[in-house]
Formats: C-alpha cells, sequence, structure tokens
C-alpha cells in the first residue's frame, strides 16, 4: 500500500464503496474542498454534490479546486452552517453526507464546529439520507474545543436506535497527538 492508512483515507475507502454515478452527495463541512472533488468525481457527471461552509474563504478555495478539476458543473456551493442542512434537500433522497468536524486547515481556530450545530446537522442528515445512505465524520479533536465537541457528538451517536443505524468507529490507537476519529453511520433499510 502506498499511501498511509489515515482517518480520511478509510472514510474514503468506504465512501468509495458505496457511491455510485449519478448519486446526491453532500459536503457538509466543505474547507478546503478536498472532499467536494472526492464526491464529485464519484457521482460523476449525472450525479450532484453539494458543498456548505460558514466561510466564504472555504467556499472560494472550494471552488477553485473544482474548476481547475473541471467539476464545477457537478456541484452547488452553499455558504450556510451545516445545521441548515435540511433547507437544501428533501428527506429520503441523500446518499452520503460528509463531515470534518473542527476548524479550517490553516484557518482561525475560533471558527470551528459547535456540538450543538453539529447534533443538529447530524439529526438532520439523518433524515436527508436514503434507506442505505450513509454519514461519514472525521473528528478532529485535538486541543482547542475539540475534545468537548468530540465526547458530545460520540455520546449522541451511541444513544442511536440499532435497529435503525450502523455506527462504526475507528481510533488509531498507537498515534500519537489525537488523530481523528473516523465514523461512518448507515442508515438500516427497515
Amino acid at each position: 500500500m502506498s499511501q498511509s492508512v489515515n482517518t480520511i483515507y478509510l472514510l474514503h475507502k468506504y465512501i468509495q464503496l458505496s457511491i455510485k454515478a449519478d448519486n446526491f452527495c453532500i459536503d457538509a463541512t466543505a474547507g478546503k474542498g478536498k472532499d467536494t472533488v472526492f464526491l464529485a468525481n464519484l457521482v460523476g457527471e449525472k450525479g450532484h454534490v453539494l458543498a456548505m461552509d460558514v466561510q466564504p474563504a472555504a467556499l472560494e478555495a472550494t471552488e477553485k479546486l473544482l474548476q481547475q478539476r473541471n467539476l464545477l458543473q457537478r456541484v452547488e456551493l452553499i455558504l450556510d452552517g451545516h445545521e441548515h442542512l435540511s433547507r437544501y434537500a428533501e428527506a429520503g433522497t441523500v446518499d452520503c453526507i460528509m463531515f470534518n468536524l473542527g476548524y479550517l486547515p490553516g484557518g482561525d481556530h475560533k471558527i470551528a464546529t459547535k456540538p450543538e450545530t453539529t447534533i443538529a446537522a447530524l439529526e438532520q442528515g439523518l433524515q436527508l439520507l436514503k434507506p442505505s445512505g450513509i454519514i461519514s465524520l472525521a473528528i478532529y479533536h485535538g486541543g482547542d474545543t475539540g475534545f468537548v465537541e468530540r465526547d458530545a457528538v460520540l455520546s449522541w451517536l451511541k444513544q442511536l436506535d440499532c435497529k435503525r443505524y450502523t455506527v462504526l468507529l475507528t481510533d488509531f490507537y498507537n498515534r500519537p497527538n489525537y488523530p481523528p476519529l473516523a465514523v461512518i453511520i448507515i442508515k438500516e433499510e427497515i
């Protein structure tokens, strides 16, 4: 294996197994645009991606990256917080929602995801997912306020009905400096 295994690598591998051309996906925390590009490639020309962020600089970076890769036509960029997901998609229509929790890499650490808005977004996300749809979470939790958000999200995940959702959690247990946790939520077909 030429690429080192990390949180994003694991999440991307799982998503690649689940997402097909023509799917509808949401990048709920666009950041620098790498996950948006990843999703836009997976859904193909007939698919659609929404990319959201609260920071104009994040959406500008995402747009630039999409233009460089000739993928902008597959993506709708939205300046809004992920706690407003349900404004942009109908219940039962989304195949995948990706979240990277924390702050914009290289950005202001005071502008970061928060437990209350993240959990509100996750609750809405569960409603938006199709049966067999997935939510991925990269939970960056070192320093600043990341531990508070991590603990709140993990507590929320633990209470999800196991008949309706499967939650997979991966921790790089022997790595230093609080590597991000990888979480996949699968909406079961009932």
